[in-house]
Parts: structure tokens; sequence; C-alpha cells
């Protein structure tokens, strides 16, 4: 007899194991026209097709006098290469019938345990675009949600008071329904959906019986009120969740709703955890005599004040940090830091146009840079716009793609070290 380890194949069918062949016969075109993919409405034909190709495959092995003797003896191993038999054509049948039927042990229709519904409506997921001035002062967003609610005047029913309702014959008044899913070549995935027919209520009125406001559908679109805090200090992907704010459906607690909050990209600040970074913009006169001025506006509009004495000069590339003024701390009163990137704007050509202002300058800068003794002088004519990136570009380097190509492919060799 099949092992405990087998599908039931008769069940299946729904005929004795000592069916004759004309019974299993019967019992498959019976089975084969009721599931067959051509005869459903198109929202069932993904998991018809799933049942007619398990049923087929049963058939094949119980109408087949040899295949019945094996599986009757040996059960599904009879067709497992890895167990000897070596029989290709159904070598995943156990498989396919275990994922679509819950059958894998004892043989049984999924251990009595028919479709599930579910308690918990389906949580809903958007995108919230936030400015950094956002989350460094933190924010209330009001704003009007359309969602669904259950049906005031029907209580989710969808009919109207103190009619009955008619048990839905495709769920067999149960709301949901299972559905087989090909999840490819051979494996067939077995789940529970919401009843198509009846739209989970698992009963259905007839339409002089159906509740006047929803026409039966049990549920009403409404506008309804809501608001999100954005705590100070709210980073890129958090996530902030209104607990059971989502569509709501009937016999079901409704899901949260989430709001995953986006940065915008800000124009002066950049951010890195809780540091920021800005550019600091001076002239050559303030890099090399000092300043002290407003140099940027911070994020909640406070003026950013700084004191640089004379005879430090400031460089192009240096960086100064400013303890404290970074984003704020989801918790306490700390704050990351202000990184300022000292950028240096030199004067056009020709500021100066006087030989005695020159010369006047030349007096108050350092002197030239020390002379170099060579034995042999070239004057050169130079670019003053060029760009170090496209050093080494046409040399010929395998670093760099321009002017380089393979050997095989005709191009130049590399240079050969001397």
């Amino acid at each position: 007899m099949a092992g405990n380890d087998d599908v039931d194949l008769y069940e299946l069918l729904g005929v004795d194991k000592s069916a004759s062949d004309n019974e299993i016969k019967k019992a498959y075109r019976k089975l084969a026209l009721q599931h067959h993919p051509d005869k459903v409405p198109e929202e069932q034909r993904e998991e018809a097709e799933a049942k007619f190709k398990a049923i087929t495959q049963a058939y094949e092995i119980l109408r087949d006098e040899d295949k019945r003797h094996l599986y009757d003896e040996h059960g599904m191993d009879a067709f497992d290469p890895s167990k000897g038999s070596g029989m290709g054509p159904e070598v995943d049948i156990n498989d396919i019938l275990s994922q679509m039927f819950g059958m894998g042990m004892g043989g049984g229709m999924g251990g009595g345990a028919g479709p599930r519904r579910p308690r918990r409506g389906p949580d809903e997921e958007s995108k919230y675009t936030v400015t950094l001035e956002d989350l460094y002062k933190g924010k209330t967003v009001r704003f009007a949600a359309n969602k669904e609610v259950i049906c005031h005047t029907c209580k989710g029913s969808g009919g109207k008071d103190k009619v009955k309702p008619n048990q839905c014959d495709r769920c067999k008044g149960g709301g949901f329904v299972e559905v087989f899913r090909q999840m490819g070549p051979g494996l067939v995935h077995r789940d529970t959906a919401k009843c198509d027919r009846c739209q989970g209520a698992g009963n259905y009125y007839k339409e002089k019986d159906r509740c006047k406001r929803c026409k039966g559908k049990r549920t009403l679109p409404e506008t309804k009120p809501l608001e999100i805090y954005i705590p100070r200090g709210a980073c890129q992907g958090e996530r902030i969740v209104l607990e059971g704010e989502a569509d709501q459906f009937p016999d079901q607690t409704p899901g949260d709703l989430t709001f995953v909050l986006v940065e915008e990209p800000h124009d002066v600040f950049n951010r890195i955890g809780n540091d920021l970074s800005a550019d600091l913009d001076i002239t050559l006169a303030e890099a090399l005599c000092g300043f002290s001025r407003v140099v940027l506006k911070h994020l909640d509009g406070r003026g950013i004040h700084i004191d640089h004495p004379r005879g430090k000069i400031l460089r192009p590339g240096q960086v100064l940090r400013v303890n404290g003024e970074g984003m704020p701390q989801k918790r306490g009163d700390e704050k990351g830091d202000l990184y300022l990137n000292v950028k240096i704007a030199f004067p056009e050509d020709g500021w100066l146009t006087d030989d005695a202002a020159y010369e006047s300058l030349q007096k108050l800068l350092p002197g030239a840079a020390p002379a170099i003794s060579v034995d042999e002088v070239d004057e050169v004519e130079y670019d003053d716009d060029a760009d170090i990136e496209d050093m080494g570009a046409n040399s010929g380097d395998p670093r760099f793609g321009d002017g380089w190509e393979d050997e095989d492919d005709g191009g130049p060799a590399q240079c050969a070290q001397q």
C-alpha cells in the first residue's frame, strides 16, 4: 500500500482504491471538464490550469496498470529517481500535489483545515518627501486621506436591515477560496484568496435586497483628516506608522498606514548622519586679513557668525568645524557638528590697472619663490585652462580608455619597458 509520505491519488480523483479502470476514467473526465481552463472565467484560469495539470498527472499513473501497481505497493517513491525508479515523466508530481493540496503527510486533504480568513487587513505604504528644514525643526503634517470605510448604514453586511443573505456557492460561506498559482515548470503553490464572487463576505444579497447606500459593496469611499508628526532629527528612510488607518474591510482589523520619509536634496547643506556640511565662501582679502560676519543662514533661519582673526590665513580646501551646529538628535538636546569647506573667490583678471598699486601689493605680499639654477632655459607657451583629469588620456596607458585598444583587435601594443 502507499506509504505515509505519499499523496492519495485516489482521493484526488474522488474514487475508491478498488475502482475499476472505467470508474477512474469517468472520474477523470468529470474533473477535467470541471477544471478545464477554457471552461472557467478569466480570473480563475490560473487556478484551473494548476488543478487540471495535477488531475491529469494523477490519472496518468492510475490508468496504467503497471504504474498503478507500483503506486499501490510503494507510493510515490516508485516514481522518485533518487530512490532507484528512474521513471521520468512523473518525477515531481508528489511535490506538485503536496504543495497544491497540503497532503505531504498521510495523504489527507490538508489535514482537515479549510481556508482561513485573514484576521487583519493589508498594510499600506507610501513615500513622503520632506525638506531638510522639516527634519531639522520637526513638523506636524495634516492632510485628507481617501480611504475605504465600512458602510455605516448596513454595518458592512451589504444588505438591507432584517434581510437574510444567500450563502455563496463558490466559497461555501467561508469568504475565502483556495487558489493555485503556477510558480514554474512542475511547481504549483497553494494559497488562499478572497472569493471573487462574494468579495469575501461568504454570502450575497439579491439586487433588491442590497443596501441602498453601498449597493451591496459593504464599504464606501471616505475622506478622513489625518496627521503625521515628523520628529526633529528624523532620517531618510524612516517610517512613520499610523496604526489601523489603512482601508477598512468587513470582518477584518484595518492594517496600518505607513509613510517612508524621502529627504529632498538641499541647495546649501549636505547631511551625513547627524553632521552637516556647507561651503564657506570668502574673498581673497578675507582669507589673508581675517573677517567677522554672518557666513550662512542655518536651517532654522538663524545666522551663523564667524570671527576669524588676522594673522591666521585660510587656504582653499581647508575645513572649519563648528561644534553643535549639525542636525539635532532625536533624543536629548545634543546636535551633530557643522563642517565648513573653505572656498576662496580670487579677483578677476585685470582687477588692478595701476602700476603703483601692483608695486604696493608686491611689497605687502611674500616675495617670489627661490630661483632655480639651470644651464639652459626654454621659454614655453601654456594653456591656463587645462583639466588635470585629461592627464594620460592620449598616452596609450591601459588605465585610460581613449587611444587604447587590445593588441588582438589590431590596436597599438603596450609600451615596452626599456
